[in-house]
Order: structure tokens, then sequence, then C-alpha cells
């Protein structure tokens, strides 16, 4: 006899019910039921046999702001890109990682939610769309956080912060330098608007392999005794 979860409802809580829906209608959700009453109301949508529940409440909580909130899967790829292009949400391609080998890209609900989504059918590469732009920048961003997580070498907070000075308190994860000699940590996302906006700023390696090795192995090293 079967003891354990036998079935499980995602539930996101939105803004507008409606407007959310015809978001996940994108993805090929379709609505089963609605109710709802007072200051509440609810969308109960269904994609196969999975399910997604969409509330709306009044007033509306507060929610913490999330790196991602949901990942879909879908079967194909091109054609989700297609359908959020024409409804006007803007869609970025992340890359081809081993957990989705037919591509995976990310955009954003109505309520500012990250949506990732990928394709678990592989392409061949020479099908690949190559990533160009602000795409090609945040996967060199990403490729430098994680290898900063690997080697364990970052502070715990974001040092860049907001443009009026707030705190930010996602964890530093990319180190920037300047022509000028200056570095900070940052999230992937302010070390993003760094790079855009601090003439000469770069990526900063904590490899062991940058300037500083380089001189020290050129430091005159004590003279050896000629044996006579």
């Amino acid at each position: 006899m079967h003891n354990g979860v036998q079935a499980q409802v995602p539930v996101l809580y939105v803004a507008d019910a409606d407007t959310a829906r015809g978001f996940y209608e994108l993805f090929g959700y379709s609505e089963l039921r609605t109710g709802g009453d007072g200051g509440s109301r609810w969308s109960y949508l269904q994609c196969g046999e999975l399910t997604l529940l969409l509330a709306a409440v009044t007033p509306r909580l507060v929610t913490v702001e999330l790196p991602l909130l949901i990942y879909l899967y879908v079967d194909d790829l091109p054609a989700t890109i297609e359908r959020l292009t024409a409804a006007g949400c803007p869609v970025e391609r992340v890359g081809y990682p081993e957990h989705a080998p037919g591509g995976e890209c990310r955009t954003v609900d109505p309520d500012g939610n990250v949506v990732l989504f990928g394709q678990r059918r592989a392409v061949p590469a020479q099908s690949r769309a190559e990533r160009t732009g602000s795409e090609a920048r945040f996967s060199l961003i990403r490729e430098a956080a994680e290898a900063v997580s690997r080697q364990g070498g970052a502070p715990a907070r974001c040092q860049i912060g907001g443009p009026r000075g707030e705190v930010c308190p996602e964890s530093a994860e990319v180190k920037l330098a300047d022509s000028w000699g200056d570095t900070v940590w940052g999230c992937m996302a302010h070390a993003d608007e760094a790079l855009l906006n601090a003439r000469g700023a770069f990526l900063a390696t904590e490899d062991g392999q940058g300037l500083g090795a380089f001189l020290r192995a050129r430091q005159s090293q004590p003279e050896r005794s000629v044996q006579g």
C-alpha cells in the first residue's frame, strides 16, 4: 500500500490571476477551475499530469524575490520561445547544460518571478543557437562564479550594492577589477551591471595565475655559490 505523496500542486501568489494565467498558458497550461470570494481569487491550471495553482489575495502578500522560482521542461524549446516572444515576454538563452541538452532559457512572469525552462531532448551541436551580447556576457559571469564557488574564496555578501547605496543581501560570486587597481566582489546581477557601466572593469580570476604570480616568479633569486 502506497502511503507517500500521491500528487503535488505548486502554489504561486500573484497580483492578478487572469494576467498570470495568460502567461502560463504560453507554456501549455489551461485553466480547469477558478473561484474566489471577497479579496481572494484562484485559478487552477493543468498541463498533462502537471498542475499549478495561482492565488491572488488582497492585500497582496509580500513575497521574497528569488533568483529562481520555477523550472519547467518543455517539449519544443524553439516553439516555446516563439510564443513567449510574440506575447512580449523577453527570453534569455542560458546555454546547453547537462540537464537540458536541448537548450535552456530564462524569462520572468508578470509578477517578476524568474522562470527557467529547458528541453531534455538534445539537439546537434550545429543546430545550437549562439549566445551573443548580454547572453554571452552573463554566461562568462556565471562561469566565473562557478569557478569561485569551487575554490571557496568569495566573501559572504555582495559588496557592490544598489544604485542608491542599498545593501545587497545576495552572496558575492564574482570578483571584478579595473585598470586602476580597484577590486570588488559582487553578485552576478550587480557584477553584470558594473561590467556594463564601469569603464575599464573586467572579471578578475582567483586562480593564482595573475600579474602578481608572474611578478613574484621574476623576483631576483639568491645567487648560488659556484663550486670550484
